[in-house]
């Protein structure tokens, strides 16, 4: 009998354990348009992440490995390069051999890395597009973070959809630094 309420316990406590995390990690984890006007938008992506700043940074240097190729306009990411330098191009090189130019970096510190970035459809629309991809720290560890902050004429109404291809990139992103390879398509 006292083994059978041991058991029972033990059972107990491990299904609070597993209800606990789940709960830490469903209320971390976020994907968000945190404002929004009729011309302009902010985006927050944030995940705990067993991940050091550096990994985040190294990971977006490898851009061309976990970026969707499906949000190129070749539809190839091997077409995509990033110049991780300050003034580097985050660059497509088209099928006529001419050079698309996706975004600029600004800043590379060790748990941050800054770009202006009117990415796809926000070209020559916007007049600020920064793109930061970070690391945190936390009372909950270090999440991994982008921020997106878009300002144009009417570009508000672009948010929901910048905000789904953004999210697909953030958990690409993710997986990159998570198992140091590109996720699958």
């Amino acid at each position: 009998m006292i083994r059978s309420a041991k058991i029972a316990l033990d059972v107990l406590l491990c299904g609070a354990s597993v209800l606990l995390a789940v709960m830490i990690t469903s209320s971390y984890a976020r994907a968000e348009v945190v404002s929004r006007s009729a011309d302009g938008f902010t985006l927050r992506f944030a995940v705990g992440a067993e991940a050091a700043p550096e990994d985040v940074v190294t990971a977006v240097s490898e851009l061309p490995r976990w970026w969707d190729p499906a949000h190129t306009y070749t539809g190839d990411a091997a077409n995509l390069s990033l110049a991780f330098e300050v003034g580097g191009c985050w660059c497509e090189r088209l099928a006529d051999g001419t050079i698309f130019e996706h975004a600029v970096v600004t800043g590379i510190l060790a748990d941050r890395v800054t770009m202006i970035a009117a990415l796809g459809p926000l070209h020559d629309k916007t007049t600020k597009a920064e793109l930061t991809f970070g690391s945190e720290p936390e009372n909950r560890g270090r999440p991994v973070t982008v921020d997106f902050v878009v300002e144009g004429p009417g570009l508000g109404a672009m948010a929901d959809g910048v905000n789904t291809v953004m999210d697909q990139a953030f958990d690409r992103l993710i997986h990159q630094i998570e198992y140091g390879e590109p996720p699958q398509p």
